[in-house]
């Protein structure tokens, strides 16, 4: 894992954490934005590090590296941490290990339900299939990804981690997602949390996630975007991805 900052170390810090398959960069709108304000810290996952190979093995393993990161820099506090599908996977199991403080969470998208067998092996060979197919730079693969999963512009450093990605990390990330097991904690302490999902596709799995997070938290926050895609709020809206987080990790 690498951690790219961003703004003044003295200012309340914020996380970002990307998810399968996409670049630390998809972050660059959010990041120009709130380094202003705050401390942005952005970390480029196992698996998806452009200059080198490196291999993913669990959300746990992820989870504990950012961890550590929040001990060792920023006295063992946390504003904001934000995760984006996989990313809010992760995010989730740092709040549930209760070993740093966060004052507000933000998961967008996160499946935090166990999905699947079938669904678990689907996802791990079309995931395959797409690294294995960009490696060779399929013209129709590339389309497909730019129109459905990620703009044109962060085509490159997508290609760069792709290029090294192994089928051992494709297969530990959709384990990672399709197996996971909550552990809620018995109350949020101080920590403020806010779930974002869409309505189209696989988004099923996150309003599912947001209906049994609300049992456990009934304080946390629920936006829902109706005809937004999974990821598509962050992702391709990073403007009115703002207008909603930023009033709520900045409120006193």
């Amino acid at each position: 894992m690498i951690f790219h900052t961003f703004g003044n170390k003295d200012n309340r810090s914020v996380i970002l954490v990307h998810g399968v398959l996409t670049p630390w960069q998809i972050w660059e709108k959010q990041i120009s934005v709130l380094k202003e304000k705050y401390y942005v810290i952005v970390p480029a996952l196992d698996g998806h590090i452009e200059d080198r190979t490196s291999e993913y093995i669990s959300a746990e393993n992820e989870a504990e590296q950012i961890e550590k990161y929040i001990n060792d820099e920023l006295d063992g506090t946390a504003h904001a941490l934000c995760g984006l599908s996989m990313g809010g996977v992760i995010a989730n199991r740092v709040f549930e290990r209760n070993k740093i403080k966060i004052n507000r969470l933000v998961l967008d998208g996160a499946p935090l339900i166990k999905i699947s067998s079938l669904s678990n092996k689907f996802m791990t060979v079309s995931y395959k299939s797409i690294i294995h197919k960009s490696k060779s730079r399929d013209s129709k693969t590339l389309e497909n990804f730019k129109r459905d999963f990620l703009p044109e512009k962060f085509l490159e450093p997508y290609l760069k981690f792709a290029d090294t990605m192994s089928d051992s990390t494709v297969e530990n990330m959709i384990d990672s997602v399709c197996t996971i097991v909550p552990h809620p904690r018995e109350n949020t302490g101080n920590t403020k949390i806010m779930f974002l999902h869409g309505t189209k596709g696989n988004e099923v799995y996150s309003k599912r996630t947001a209906d049994m997070m609300k049992q456990y938290y009934p304080d946390m926050t629920v936006k829902c975007f109706k005809g937004y895609k999974h990821a598509e709020l962050a992702i391709y809206k990073p403007d009115e991805w703002l207008e909603t987080v930023e009033p709520f990790i900045s409120a006193e």
